[in-house]
């Protein structure tokens, strides 16, 4: 995971959350070391001590109408409480009229002050979710990631062995691409894998002997999503007439990711074999195990059942004879 500074906040959430640094922002990066903001309320009158420190705080309505009852003198010393907890930035929710103490605090120790549009409960409420996503454990997957039918299918295999030419034939299928060659995976607070594209990378694939293609402007913009849940890993391998391949499908591979383990499905690969609609199989599937029905368990039931039954009637017909 990268590190969350106060400086790339502003910059990414600029738009988004409405912001505009109310002084000058340090030179040096000023790290975000928790994934969380705060709202300083009794801090301010000298009470932290069920306080975190280290927190972003934002000041509302509450906290700026307190601040307008005091002095200027007053006001640096309430606020000096607040970064005695070691805040990394304060936001002014609500494009409210700062304090005059609070802005000569800030100018005077050179910390960050940032102001919002926003409300503080809304404010709250969309950096929570930028933080979150900041802060989740990430990494990196050599594959191809396609949505198929509502299902994000991991392609993985070595180099070369086909993964962006099944995302492409899928494509052309009415498939989606989300990331070739490298898939940026995170886990979020719910243990979900979410996978996206590196922005360098985005709706393109490397076609062996063809070059690469922008997906987007060839096939429009139903090919691509952005991101998607990592739901599958499809791991694609030449054909070894040695190896033992599963056939009924009863035992349950899995690959762990991030902590995180999900179904996986080995598929060997030799000429002819139509891996575009295996994988649209494999989706389909696994949407009906999703949903209860596992193929191969009905079809081993069936056959216990039938070898039961003609136990049963061998046995019968055995002691009729006797």
């Amino acid at each position: 995971m990268s590190q969350v500074t106060v400086q790339g906040l502003v910059h990414d959430l600029r738009e988004v959350l409405a912001l505009e640094p109310l002084v000058d922002l340090p030179k040096h990066p000023v790290p975000v070391l928790a994934p969380d903001a705060h709202r300083p309320g009794m801090a301010l009158m000298g009470f932290a001590e069920n306080f975190l420190p280290s927190r972003i705080q934002v000041f509302g309505e509450s906290e700026t109408a307190y601040l307008a009852t005091l002095d200027v003198a007053a006001q640096m010393v309430a606020v000096a409480r607040v970064l005695a907890l070691d805040p990394p930035v304060i936001f002014i929710a609500m494009t409210q009229e700062v304090p005059l103490g609070v802005l000569a605090l800030a100018r005077e120790r050179g910390f960050p002050l940032v102001r919002t549009t926003l409300p503080a409960v809304e404010f709250m409420t969309e950096l929570a979710h930028q933080l979150e996503r900041r802060f989740a454990p990430r990494t990196e997957v050599h594959g191809t990631l396609v949505d198929v039918y509502g299902v994000g299918l991991l392609f993985t295999g070595r180099s070369g062995i086909g993964k962006s030419e099944c995302a492409l034939d899928l494509i052309e299928r009415g498939h989606r691409l989300v990331a070739d060659d490298i898939v940026e995976i995170r886990r979020n607070a719910e243990d979900v894998l979410i996978g996206g594209h590196r922005e360098v990378l985005r709706h393109h694939l490397e076609i062996r002997g063809v070059g690469v293609i922008d997906v987007q402007s060839i096939f429009g913009i139903r090919a691509i999503r952005l991101q998607k849940r990592v739901e599958l890993e499809v791991q694609l391998q030449e054909w070894d007439d040695a190896a033992d391949y599963e056939r009924m499908g009863l035992e349950d591979r899995s690959t762990e990711i991030i902590g995180v383990r999900i179904p996986q499905v080995v598929v060997p690969l030799f000429p002819g074999k139509n891996i575009t609609v295996i994988s649209e199989v494999i989706a389909l599937n696994f949407m009906l195990k999703v949903y209860g029905y596992d193929a191969a368990q009905v079809l081993n039931e069936r056959i216990l059942q039938s070898m039961r039954s003609s136990t049963r009637l061998r046995d019968y017909l055995d002691q009729d004879r006797e």
